[in-house]
């Protein structure tokens, strides 16, 4: 058995889970999520907690058992508190703006702006402090909300020698030396 998938979801209370077969579906004040679950496991909900079980003991289905309850304990945690990740801007011009709501007019370098539009369930904001610009990315799906973020982040990713590109607000990029012969 999994050490992860033994642990019970506690629900908060402003949270409801309904199990339709083997779709769990989460409600709470972020949104609503919902999932279908492996058939090699078992979703109980008794009061406020969440367990799964394992039919089948196999190597295979006691990884999914782990999986399963980690996927579940990130739609309770994105519907009820949500997730954010901060893009950050790195380089002489590079800006964003915010066009039409969710979308985003980005200029990054090259000779044109790009319009991204941004997937149904995110919300996008740029925030400006100081000569800095961020792009704040917020859902209660964390793997829309990555995928999301990943794509901004290949328009431009930080280049190896200035660092300039979008990157990550909390990545580090390493920088390359020049060229060899200058010191």
């Amino acid at each position: 058995m999994s050490r992860v998938g033994k642990l019970p979801i506690e629900l908060p209370k402003s949270v409801t889970a309904t199990l339709a077969g083997q779709v769990l579906k989460v409600e709470g004040p972020k949104g609503k999520l919902s999932r279908s679950i492996r058939p090699e496991i078992k979703a109980v909900i008794d009061g406020t907690n969440l367990t799964f079980e394992v039919l089948t003991a196999t190597g295979q289905s006691n990884a999914f058992h782990g999986l399963e309850r980690s996927l579940a304990a990130n739609m309770v945690k994105g519907v009820s508190d949500g997730f954010v990740k901060e893009l950050s801007l790195i380089g002489t011009g590079y800006r964003a703006e915010q066009v039409g709501g969710n979308d985003l007019n980005l200029a990054l370098g090259y000779s044109h702006t790009i319009d991204y539009k941004v997937a149904e369930g995110v919300k996008a904001t740029v925030v400006k402090e100081g000569r800095e610009v961020f792009i704040r990315l917020e859902s209660a799906d964390r793997q829309l909300l990555g995928q999301v973020a990943a794509q901004i982040r290949a328009l431009r990713p930080p280049e190896p020698y200035k660092g300039k590109g979008v990157r990550y607000k909390e990545e580090v990029v390493k920088l390359k030396a020049g060229k060899a012969g200058k010191k």
